[in-house]
């Protein structure tokens, strides 16, 4: 009696074995053609990325933000160029990092593969491996570190200054002071758009600039009479925050003249967005001069005009809604 009768091992019809062998290489072929596709498509967006950020550079402009922009504002004083050479130190490591990141994914997906590697590798424990791994990422932070130290040194040890300017932050507009050249003050409020003349941006412009001479070094010191408020001044590597009751004190050396714009970049309430700061660095004679003529007309004006709190400026701030 055949064997299929007696309850017995059933004999596999005609071709069902070789159904399951071509299922079984289809469903390996479709992993690893799913996982070829992965790793190339990982390579190319990433030499997309880099082909962008390499080729547009220009689209960050200096002084203000540009449409589209992808990479820092241009630097316009010795501290924003360090930031820039930190910036692309790190951006140096972070691309070397995911190339060998992607570099191993491709080879453990060509090399190891089922069909490659049929039988894997029981192996748990590498002692070089392991120390690689761990000293590796360590010296990585250390090379960090030393430039991250030293940039931070820069901005924080305040050389020998050749004038002052005292930064008040209010809700929601600046007060300067120059103490070194008349003690005299301003307020600094926003234009309203429309109040804007060609070539001012908008939400950037103000009626009264910061006025300082190129090359020189200017220290900031600066606070606030409300809330907490932040002087934040990108092209010349600025930000620190203006605090009621403290007094925090930067320093910036303009290397270039021209209209250099920030905001202020800590909330401080329903009209922080509409608190810029605009910063004119001009030649020394055209500073001494712009020096004697503010004197004359802030002196005119009297003291600089205060609003009442939660309510500075209404008419330019509902004017730029």
């Amino acid at each position: 009696m055949p064997l299929g009768r007696t309850g017995g091992c059933a004999p596999l019809r005609r071709g069902e074995g070789e159904s399951k062998g071509v299922t079984i290489a289809m469903k390996s072929w479709i992993r690893n053609a799913v996982r070829h596709a992965a790793g190339i498509f990982v390579g190319v967006a990433g030499a997309l990325m880099l082909a962008l950020a390499g080729a547009l550079p220009a689209a960050a402009g200096t002084g203000q933000p540009s449409p589209w922009q992808i990479n820092l504002q241009g630097a316009a004083s010795p501290v924003m160029e360090s930031i820039h050479s930190f910036h692309f130190f790190l951006l140096a490591i972070i691309v070397g990092v995911v190339l060998l990141v992607l570099v191993l994914l491709i080879v453990v997906m060509v090399k190891f593969n089922e069909k490659a590697n049929p039988v894997p590798s029981r192996t748990t424990h590498h002692t070089l491996i392991e120390v690689v791994w761990t000293v590796v990422p360590v010296l990585i932070l250390v090379a960090i570190a030393i430039p991250s130290f030293r940039l931070l040194f820069l901005q924080l040890d305040l050389p020998k200054a050749d004038l002052t300017v005292k930064v008040t932050g209010h809700q929601w507009y600046w007060s300067y002071e120059y103490p070194d050249n008349g003690d005299f003050s301003f307020d600094s409020l926003m234009v309203a758009d429309a109040d804007l003349q060609p070539g001012q941006p908008r939400l950037l412009s103000v009626d009264n600039d910061v006025v300082v001479p190129v090359g020189k070094t200017v220290r900031i010191q600066v606070t606030a009479a409300d809330v907490i408020h932040s002087f934040a001044l990108p092209s010349f590597g600025v930000k620190i925050d203006a605090l009621p009751g403290r007094l925090n004190e930067s320093w910036f050396q303009a290397t270039k003249e021209g209209v250099y714009y920030g905001q202020c970049s800590e909330l401080c309430g329903k009209d922080h967005a509409f608190m810029p700061i605009a910063i004119r660095v001009v030649s020394e004679a055209d500073f001494a001069s712009w020096v004697e003529e503010a004197k004359q007309k802030f002196a005119a004006a009297g003291a600089p005009a205060r609003f009442a709190q939660n309510e500075p400026a209404a008419g330019a701030v509902a004017a730029a809604q």
